[in-house]
């Protein structure tokens, strides 16, 4: 019998879920959020995007696989999105302490433990996420006996800040050089664009990357409210004026929106899974994406040489925007899907293509 120290999860409105720790012991607070993924918890806790955040796991069943160990290649990490675990806390119904898997080296409870990063099971996370679904997002903390602690809106924080990059670095070793402006940067981008050729050179989020020598621009995935990155907007402004391609994901597209004049707002429960189902204007195909977002763009504040790129078919919600006549687009999705469908990978050969023509001079 494996022995488990009691906690509870409480939320903003008062309602309690009593649990049972398999992760750090210490009392968090944070924006509490569900996810719909059946797999793929080590690529999701290691998203900077859920930085702030506890996350819910409305699939039951966690953990039967275990995580795999720490493994980088040229400053990437092999197996992982990030450095760390960048979640507050974990919620899930059914933690299994067996795993099994051909890359497995730890538990998840013990690569938690490794993190400082809470986790709490034999919670009714279906009952938990239709109050999420219903009131939307919640503060809420994790507490055990003997640590109090106050509730916490990390939208009220810069978290690119927190989980940018310090210092510029380099990565791979290909003929076009693209500037990417890490807003919190999942590393499977960073692998998508040097297997195509790319020589990327990652500059925190609020270095000016227009005094760089770039041949493209990349504005990353990142958490939070974009409103709160406006010397990254700032920058991005600088060059809209200019021809150089420029691609943006997730939070990038969010940036990329507000510099060319548009507006963001805070969506009820953001989007986070593996199916998001996302129609292509102006044609009837449709992308099965992932994502992880809680805030979106106002597509009708959109500047009249601007158009939305993608619709999310559940809802309606912007899922990209593209300039008319000038070489940038972005999407709200994540195009380089770890963890998820590879559906829209080919939007990364379009990007390099419009780098490779316009550096060329076609």
């Amino acid at each position: 019998m494996v022995k488990v120290t009691k906690a509870r999860l409480v939320l903003e409105d008062g309602t309690t879920f009593e649990g049972k720790s398999f992760g750090y012991e210490k009392s968090v607070a944070g924006e509490v959020v569900f996810y719909t993924g059946m797999t793929g918890y080590p690529e999701s806790l290691t998203d900077p995007s859920y930085a702030g955040q506890i996350l819910v796991s409305s699939y039951p069943m966690i953990g039967n696989y275990g995580v795999p160990g720490d493994s980088f290649t040229d400053g990437v990490s092999r197996f992982f999105e990030s450095e760390k675990v960048h979640i507050t806390g974990l919620i899930i119904s059914d933690y299994s302490f067996e795993f099994s898997h051909w890359n497995a080296e730890r538990s998840l409870g013990d690569w938690l433990k490794e993190n400082q990063v809470p986790g709490l099971f034999g919670i009714d996370t279906r009952a938990l996420t239709k109050i999420l679904r219903e009131l939307g997002s919640l503060k809420g903390k994790i507490e055990f006996d003997g640590q109090p602690v106050e509730f916490f809106d990390p939208n009220g924080e810069n978290l690119v800040a927190q989980v940018s990059c310090r210092e510029i670095s380099t990565h791979g070793h290909g003929d076009l050089r693209i500037v990417m402006v890490d807003c919190g940067v999942k590393h499977n981008i960073i692998r998508c664009l040097t297997d195509r050729g790319a020589t990327v050179i990652r500059v925190p989020w609020d270095h000016d990357f227009t005094k760089e020598s770039y041949d493209g621009i990349f504005l990353t995935n990142g958490p939070g409210d974009p409103a709160m990155c406006e010397i990254t907007v700032g920058h991005i402004r600088k060059i809209l004026d200019h021809d150089t391609p420029l691609m943006g994901i997730c939070l990038g597209n969010q940036l990329l929106a507000r510099a060319a004049g548009a507006d963001t707002y805070k969506l009820k429960y953001g989007h986070r899974s593996h199916n998001q189902p996302v129609i292509l204007t102006g044609t009837d195909r449709c992308f099965i994406t992932p994502q992880n977002h809680g805030y979106a763009v106002a597509p009708d504040t959109l500047p009249a040489d601007w158009e939305p790129l993608f619709v999310n078919a559940n809802d309606g919600t912007n899922e990209g925007i593209r300039h008319k006549t000038k070489p940038f687009f972005s999407t709200q999705f994540h195009p380089e899907a770890t963890s998820g469908p590879v559906d829209t990978e080919f939007l990364f050969d379009d990007f390099l293509d419009s780098v490779r023509k316009f550096k060329n001079g076609e």
